[in-house]
């Protein structure tokens, strides 16, 4: 056990230490952001804007902050998705760079097993993940508490951090399948800028996913990524629509909240079928499980001695 932890510790210190690894691993969050602050932000109020305009008697009912804490949210969970789908990936393209360079070799010559090699790769990356958007959700739900109200308990703070969790190990989960089809380096890193491009797609962090077609939604949904920014989301946000469905007072018998969990997509949709929260937790937990199962057939034929 002291030398799976030696190497899970290794693995950690490789990711932390290159700086620029590490920054490039929050692109598509940055990127998320910047167009947030370019146009994003103005999509979503104007679609807010619509929902409202449909029953006139809203506009006096709702604050102007919670509406601007709700698109601020809005941002925060595309920021968060999209981390715990690049984190992970990045942080896992040690085992490329070690194959690479012989670097695994040299590992498979000491006395360690070769399920504790595989397990250290998928600790590290799970811990590094966890880590960085731990941080940034801590950091982000203090910026907004210093700008108004989040509307969030304890309970619903730590539910977001075990969101996260879970989100993470997902991910590691489903690229720890996926690294040990490249062989070099660079073939890695030009998957990972298509991955960043796309990631924020796949999660709704530019458009809501329910502007796709249903095929789209589908294609979508099938990737854990995509449910986990769900779930974040209703995590995160049910306290301000909450506090918003009660300044309403029941005038709209809850047609604005349903409307905009409709549009931004608080429930997953996959071959024309809605899937509940309940739904998606089981989903991501099949797809952990079948990734997990998938990552041993071919470790074991990698570590084969």
């Amino acid at each position: 056990m002291r030398m799976y932890l030696g190497l899970t510790k290794r693995n950690i210190l490789v990711y932390f230490k290159d700086k620029q690894s590490v920054l490039f691993s929050l692109l598509t969050s940055i990127i998320v952001f910047a167009l947030y602050l370019l146009f994003l932000k103005s999509t979503f109020i104007s679609a807010i804007d619509d929902v409202i305009g449909t029953v006139p008697m809203l506009k006096d009912k709702i604050d102007a902050n919670d509406l601007d804490m709700m698109t601020s949210i809005i941002l925060l969970t595309g920021i968060l998705g999209s981390a715990m789908i690049t984190v992970p990936f990045n942080c896992l393209s040690t085992v490329v760079n070690d194959r690479e360079n012989n670097v695994d070799q040299d590992i498979l010559a000491t006395p360690i097993k070769r399920w504790q090699i595989v397990l250290s790769y998928f600790s590290a990356s799970g811990v590094c993940a966890i880590l960085m958007t731990g941080f940034l959700l801590t950091i982000s739900l203090i910026a907004l508490n210093m700008t108004g109200n989040v509307h969030m308990t304890a309970a619903g703070v730590l539910a977001a951090y075990a969101v996260i969790a879970f989100g993470c190990i997902s991910s590691t989960a489903l690229f720890m399948t996926v690294v040990p089809l490249f062989k070099t380096s660079s073939a890695c890193g030009a998957f990972f800028g298509i991955l960043s491009a796309v990631s924020g797609f796949v999660i709704g962090a530019y458009i809501p996913i329910s502007a796709f077609s249903d095929k789209v939604q589908t294609v979508c949904n099938i990737f854990p990524g995509s449910h986990i920014t769900i779930l974040l989301r209703n995590v995160l946000l049910g306290g301000v629509l909450n506090h918003i469905d009660e300044s309403i007072g029941g005038l709209d018998n809850g047609a604005f909240v349903n409307a905009i969990k409709d549009i931004f997509t608080f429930n997953a949709k996959m071959f024309g079928n809605g899937m509940e929260v309940s739904g998606m937790v089981l989903y991501i937990t099949a797809m952990i499980i079948a990734s997990m199962f998938l990552m041993t057939v071919l470790y074991s034929k990698r570590y084969k001695k």
